[in-house]
């Protein structure tokens, strides 16, 4: 059953996309279009309801800030929260990263009815760290609350749908001053004081169709809300100002960054052995990976040298099982390959292998801004060291 759903989603996003076609295809497509647009006035309507007052955002009283995107998956937002935690715990703010912990393994019905039916005082979110160390492993917290806070050894990471509970329980229960919303841009029940959103250089708003015909969570317009925009995966030197000038017609006023994700170096999935990225020049690799965009990753495995000759894609967010690990292994070590590559991401969902013909690395990467930097700079100091409201002069 779950190889099946794995498949039908495979082939739902390869519909998606425009890379399948005949009838099943065409059919699929019309049938998604049709809901697409129901999706279109549901999205709006609610962001109708917020902006009225009938629906009401909860004010924490302490800086909230959302990072997040219009599109589903692939912009590379999890460097980028990372980057932002790094900055403000650094200069003085106690920072929690809030996520919901997407295709995360649920607690115990019990204890979840118990979450839902109690007060925010009895209310504990999972503790993926507590800024201290890790409690919690990938499979119950989710890919990208576990990537950071293994990354972030002094950050508090926690996984709750209800993230005004967990931003309660972050404030009252662990001191903290600064919450980041990490895929927080449709979370609209929490009051948001800063809104970074994220558009990916190489498909900015998607095909253009909102879910579940397309990629795209909001209309384009929406980008309204946005106070900085993070244009991702941009390449040095190359010209944006197409891209910036469409993103202009929606938001006159957000401070637009670009940046780049750059490769650091390669890790052992297992050993924690790392090396350097000159060991790719030339190499014969395979390819393993389970995200949104793998052709992104492959393209910038090309870049720094590797020669991919063999390849295997998963659904986004897939857990890897032993005997898929193998099975790679093995046709990759048939082919005489030198090592398999994959991402930090999927790697968190990798089985521990006892035997391994080959050795698996992954590429970490950073985020690197391009242009913006002071925007970006400028952002950070104001958060971490705001001025001093002065006190009106009196007159006698």
């Amino acid at each position: 059953m779950r190889r099946w759903l794995d498949e039908f989603e495979q082939f739902a996003i390869a519909v998606i996309l425009g890379e399948r076609f005949g009838k099943r295809a065409a059919l699929l497509r019309w049938f998604l279009f049709g809901l697409s647009w129901v999706f279109r006035g549901i999205v709006q309507f609610r962001l109708r309801l917020y902006r009225k007052r009938i629906l009401r955002e909860r004010a924490l009283g302490c800086l909230v800030i959302s990072i997040g995107n219009l599109t589903v998956g692939g912009t590379g937002k999890t460097p980028v929260v990372e980057k932002f935690a790094r900055a403000l715990q650094s200069g003085g703010r106690r920072v929690a990263i809030l996520s919901r912990g997407y295709k995360s393994k649920k607690p115990p019905l019990f204890k979840r009815i118990i979450n839902r039916l109690g007060s925010e005082q009895e209310f504990i979110p999972r503790i993926v760290s507590d800024g201290k160390k890790l409690l919690l492993g990938s499979r119950l917290a989710g890919d990208e609350p576990y990537m950071l806070a293994k990354n972030l050894q002094d950050v508090i990471v926690l996984v709750d749908r209800d993230r005004v509970k967990s931003g309660v329980y972050a404030i009252e229960k662990m001191g903290c001053d600064t919450l980041l919303l990490d895929d927080g841009l449709q979370y609209l029940r929490l009051k948001h004081r800063l809104d970074v959103v994220l558009v990916d250089r190489q498909a900015p708003f998607g095909n253009e169709f909102l879910l579940p015909r397309g990629t795209l969570r909001e209309p384009p317009p929406n980008l309204r809300r946005a106070s900085f925009i993070f244009i991702t995966k941009c390449v040095p030197g190359a010209d944006n100002s197409d891209l910036v000038a469409r993103i202009r017609q929606y938001n006159r006023t957000a401070e637009i960054v670009e940046c780049m994700h750059s490769p650091q170096y390669l890790q052992h999935v297992f050993s924690g052995e790392k090396l350097p990225l000159s060991y790719l020049q030339g190499r014969h690799i395979g390819a393993l990976s389970a995200i949104a965009r793998p052709e992104s990753f492959e393209d910038g495995l090309r870049k720094l040298g590797a020669n991919i000759e063999l390849s295997r894609h998963f659904a986004d967010h897939h857990r890897f099982s032993e005997k898929e690990i193998a099975g790679f292994i093995r046709r990759c070590a048939n082919r005489d390959l030198d090592a398999i590559l994959t991402t930090e991401k999927d790697c968190v969902r990798f089985p521990k292998l006892k035997e391994m013909e080959l050795p698996i690395y992954y590429l970490r990467v950073e985020i690197e801004i391009l242009t913006g930097h002071e925007s970006w700079q400028q952002c950070v100091d104001r958060i971490c060291k705001p001025q001093p409201v002065m006190a009106p002069e009196r007159f006698f």
